[in-house]
């Protein structure tokens, strides 16, 4: 138990010391990542639910503001799908997709310029089963975890490129 508490206490020392900063810390009262967040507008994505999905997940995790005028970013994301059958039965029924999802994203401050851009991708699977409806469910419940997949990966992006913007000043 002494061995354990002892080794603890050596990893704690060793990460304060090498100056790791936990990237959603705070800094005082308020949240350093969060009030850069509540400054980004997520502009409406095209791509039809999975769009609506992902932009309501990303307004979720940025809590930006409700209107473009009121941001001081931007965030534009074009996403592209593709299906492929992975599972067939004996005559060829497929049983099985993969749906690969790739979201490009831009961020642009007041004046349009580009602060940031990357792509981020996912892939989710679903069974066909006998039942269309239950093979529609399946459909809808993979692109739900696709947007949030990605939402979650375009937020940690932002977060990383802030990070190191306001650490290199």
């Amino acid at each position: 138990m002494k061995l354990r508490t002892a080794g603890l206490a050596i990893v704690a020392l060793a990460l304060s010391g090498c100056g790791f900063r936990p990237l959603y810390g705070t800094m005082g009262a308020n949240p350093a990542g969060q009030r850069i967040f509540a400054s980004i507008y997520v502009e409406p994505i095209d791509h039809e639910r999975v769009g609506y999905d992902l932009r309501n997940k990303l307004i979720d995790l940025l809590r930006g503001p409700p209107r473009a005028q009121d941001a001081a970013y931007r965030l534009n994301v074009k996403i592209t799908e593709t299906r492929e059958g992975v599972a067939l039965q004996n005559d060829a029924t497929i049983t099985r997709y993969d749906l690969a999802f790739t979201a490009k994203y831009e961020l642009t401050d007041a004046k349009l310029n580009i602060v940031t851009q990357g792509q981020e991708t996912t892939l989710e699977s679903f069974d066909v089963a006998q039942s269309p409806y239950a093979s529609l469910t399946g459909q809808q419940e993979a692109e739900k975890r696709a947007a949030q997949d990605i939402a979650e990966h375009i937020q940690i992006d932002l977060g990383v490129h802030f990070a190191r913007a306001t650490s290199s000043r």
